[in-house]
């Protein structure tokens, strides 16, 4: 099969992507792993940004859309001290430029305005291989394959196409997350819900941190994270992960520790990788990256935006250029090395070794994040 745009992953990059290239006339596949758009739950809270994350829905022309999905009062933000203490309590006044969704919505979203079957579900990408004059043969784990004109590496942290561009590979940063929830928080853990509030809270230390976010239906997303080598997750009891992980904020505030002991569902562990900020190529015919695949960063609350603003520039670009398909690619490379690049240090604030006191001071002061 022979297609002129193949997009690897149907991730919110990719999907952007596909959408700016069918407003523009330009028919794209996006092939994706996973078997259905239901076969994993797509995660929790995204705060889509004004400077980056609603730029490329715009482009998209799925503002009414996403205004409909946003979460009412989320944007709240508390900043906890260890013993339970609020050092800072921002109200969500309606004015800010972060407003919530959940991914999976903003992801059936992007889906719901693509034409039926530009997503082909179920194909895994084992291989891909370069043919000459920009021309890629790509080869999934169901035994088909397509070749492409273009192609466009969409895929994550581990991407297959990556290896086409650059031999860099991500590391492991040293820290890792303990991902849960706690339904019905405010009825059955009314402490704990009462701390966080009504939007997001940070309880820091350096070394380990509490994240939570109140989502739909009164439902408590929490991530613990924890600056520790890879081997001591691996040596965790896998029946009870949690117990040594809340072993580590035993002298917290019990509303605290409530968010580690109490949820209602198996504990997720992640460990966090990155590629090495400024990573950048040559220019390769015919192949390109977006998102993680492209500059993968620790959580830093950029992602998921960078990734909608990259597939909507590159849509913007190849409309921009047509039958030049390596001008669209060189000019749309520059800006997002330039922009990954400013964005891989949040601005210097590395909350992974902040105390309460001194998050919570950057945040209440003017030059906030």
């Amino acid at each position: 099969m022979n297609t002129d745009v193949t997009i690897i992953g149907a991730g919110l990059g990719g999907l952007v992507l596909a959408r700016v290239l069918h407003l523009h006339g330009i028919p794209a596949t996006v092939c994706e792993a996973e078997p259905s758009p239901a076969a994993r739950p797509q995660g929790g809270l995204l705060d889509i940004h004004d400077y980056n994350g609603q730029l490329a829905l715009q482009e998209a022309d799925l503002m009414e859309e996403f205004r409909a999905i946003v979460l009412d009062g989320r944007q709240a933000m508390r900043i906890l001290d260890t013993d339970g203490t609020v050092l800072l309590d921002k109200a969500d006044d309606g004015t800010g430029g972060r407003p919530e969704v959940q991914r999976g919505e903003l992801r059936r979203l992007l889906l719901d305005s693509l034409p039926p079957g530009t997503v082909r579900w179920g194909r895994k990408t084992v291989r891909v291989r370069a043919l000459g004059e920009g021309r890629h043969d790509v080869t999934f784990a169901d035994g088909t394959s397509l070749v492409t004109g273009l192609l466009v590496g969409a895929d994550g942290a581990w991407s297959r196409v990556r290896p086409l561009l650059t031999a860099a590979t991500p590391e492991y940063t040293g820290r890792s997350v303990m991902e849960t929830y706690l339904y019905d928080a405010t009825t059955r853990h009314p402490a704990a819900a009462k701390a966080v509030g009504g939007g997001s809270m940070i309880a820091p230390m350096p070394g380990k941190q509490l994240f939570a976010h109140r989502e739909r239906n009164d439902t408590l997303h929490v991530y613990v994270g924890l600056a520790k080598p890879q081997e001591w997750f691996d040596a965790l009891d896998p029946a009870d992960p949690a117990a040594r992980i809340a072993a580590e904020f035993e002298d917290w505030a019990p509303e605290l520790t409530t968010l580690i002991t109490a949820g209602d569902t198996a504990p997720t562990l992640r460990s966090l990788y990155a590629l090495p900020a400024g990573t950048r190529w040559d220019r390769v015919p015919g192949v390109t990256l977006l998102g993680d695949a492209a500059h993968l960063a620790a959580p830093n609350g950029e992602g998921a935006n960078l990734a909608m603003l990259d597939g909507a520039e590159l849509g913007r670009a190849l409309a921009a250029h047509p039958g030049d398909t390596e001008t669209a690619l060189t000019a749309y490379e520059q800006a997002m090395f330039e922009r990954a690049l400013e964005f891989a240090d949040t601005d210097g604030i590395d909350i992974g070794a902040m105390t309460a006191p001194a998050l919570a001071a950057v945040f209440a002061g003017p030059e906030q994040p």
